[in-house]
Formats: C-alpha cells, sequence, structure tokens
C-alpha cells in the first residue's frame, strides 16, 4: 500500500524469491495507500490473467479480497482477515503492543502514550494491544492513544500533539518505524533528548530502525518469510488444488536498541 515504506521493501523481496524459485513471476502495482486506486490494480491484474494475486496491507474491505479470490487464488499479508476463502500471513499485532507496554514499565516507565496508526494495517490491533497491556498493569488512567498514521508525517502530527499538552509522557510507542522517525525528528526540533526525556518505539524493525542515528527499539517483524510464506500459500493453491483457508500468524519480538532507558524522573532521583 506504501513503496516508501521499507516494510513492504521486504515482504515484496520474500514474494519475489519464492515465486521465482517456482517459476513463476511477480508483476507489482500499488494502491498508494487510496482504496479507488487499489481497486483499479486489482482489476488490472485481473484483467491480466495473473496465477494469484498478493494484496499487502490492503486499505480495502475485505469483501474486495472476497470478490478477487473468486477468481484467483488470494492471500492478504501485514493484515488480519475474517474472509472465508482469502488466506492471510499476520504478526500477531497485540502481542507485540503488549510487549512495547511490558518493556517500558519495567523500565519504571508509567505515562506510556501511543501514537496510533490511522486508518493503516495492523493499527487498531496495535492500539487495542498497548491499552490492555496498560489496564493490566494498572495504568488505565495513563492511556493516551494520539491520532498519527503509518508515515513520516503521521509520526510528527502525533508527536506534536503530545508535546503541546499540560502533562508530557515519558515513553511513546508509534505505530511504525516510518512514523517513529517523523516522531523523533520533532523531538530533536523542541530540544528534547531521547531517551533521557522521552523513549520512544517503533514497529516492523525496518532498516530505518537500526541505520537511523537514534538506534530504534522497536517490534521486529520477520518482513522476507511473510512474503515468501503469503507466495508459498498461494503455489499451493494453483499446484496443488488446496481447497481449505490458511490463516498463519507469526509471533513478534522486542528489538531493544538505544532509543529507550528508564524515565527521567528516576534517573534524577536515584
Amino acid at each position: 500500500s506504501d513503496l516508501r515504506n521499507p516494510f513492504f521493501a521486504d515482504v515484496i523481496d520474500g514474494i519475489d524469491v519464492a515465486v521465482t524459485e517456482a517459476g513463476y513471476r511477480a508483476i507489482l502495482t500499488t494502491g498508494n495507500r487510496v482504496p479507488e486506486r487499489e481497486r483499479l490494480a486489482i482489476a488490472t491484474l485481473l484483467e491480466m490473467r495473473v496465477d494469484g494475486l498478493i494484496l499487502a496491507s490492503p486499505a480495502l474491505d475485505d469483501e474486495f479480497a472476497i470478490d478477487a479470490s473468486r477468481s484467483v487464488p488470494t492471500v492478504v499479508v501485514g493484515k488480519a482477515t475474517s474472509a472465508p476463502t482469502v488466506d492471510s500471513v499476520t504478526n500477531d499485532d497485540r502481542r507485540g503492543a503488549a510487549m512495547v507496554v511490558d518493556h517500558l514499565v519495567e523500565l519504571g516507565h508509567r505515562r506510556i502514550a501511543h501514537i496510533d496508526g490511522g486508518a493503516g494495517a495492523g493499527s487498531q490491533p496495535r492500539r487495542a494491544g498497548y491499552e490492555h497491556s496498560m489496564r493490566q498493569h494498572g495504568l488505565e488512567d495513563e492511556i493516551r492513544s494520539t491520532p498519527g498514521g503509518f508515515t513520516e508525517e503521521g509520526g510528527s502530527t502525533g508527536m506534536a500533539s503530545l508535546l503541546a499538552q499540560d502533562v508530557l509522557p515519558t515513553a511513546v510507542f508509534v505505530a511504525n518505524d516510518l512514523a517513529a522517525i517523523g516522531a523523533l525528528e520533532v523531538l530533536d526540533s523542541a530540544g528534547r533528548n531521547v531517551p533521557g526525556d522521552i523513549s520512544v518505539v517503533g514497529y516492523d524493525n525496518t532498516a530505518l530502525a537500526a541505520g537511523h542515528r537514534m538506534r530504534l527499539t522497536t517490534v521486529d517483524q520477520p518482513r522476507h518469510d511473510m512474503g515468501r510464506m503469503a507466495a508459498g500459500l498461494i503455489l499451493e493453491k494453483i499446484e496443488q488444488d488446496r481447497t481449505t483457508t490458511s490463516h498463519v500468524i507469526l509471533s513478534p519480538k522486542l528489538v531493544v536498541r538505544e532509543s529507550t532507558g528508564p524515565p527521567h524522573l528516576l534517573l534524577r532521583d536515584s
């Protein structure tokens, strides 16, 4: 849905490797997070008589995937689906978000905010996982979910909103790495130290997380493997006539780097 996000480059690489090994070719198009453009892209691919269709974190509802699956085997990757005829490969986003909250609470944080992914795929379960985990830690009064998006602009807007509040969070969980980069730039412009003033956590563990000058704590999704598995499910239906529906949910892993630490207040009191 967004080729500017390196998450998709890794998924596409996994798809391309798997289908090439099987003697097929991958044809790539994008809707650029616009539902109408996604509809056009899907229609164009079906007119080209493709053998199968992989939708990577689509903005469209399940009904469009179901329609496509009536013509060709269809898999959704990076977004949960309940469509009865559509396979899926996803990460356990609720668990990943809970792991972030657990990590920050262990460091001593209580004022933990979340910049969500807006209407992006995975945004709702990550927000739900954050809120549920906050309640489990007895921090329901500290829950702050701020609108954002899976883009640098979304992260910038969300962080600017948090900085304008009277009581600042000591830690912020941002819905993905790309948005976290935008959030970090706002903090830098505001003269806020990371992690001294505010800890920041992203999601995806893309090259952005490891390569940014502030090495980002994040949740790892096995993006290449997700692409390979999605292609594998398509190939099973094409070549093995599989008729059942398969939903693969992969376990996340927290990758701790330099952008998280104990809250400033605890450091000052020690």
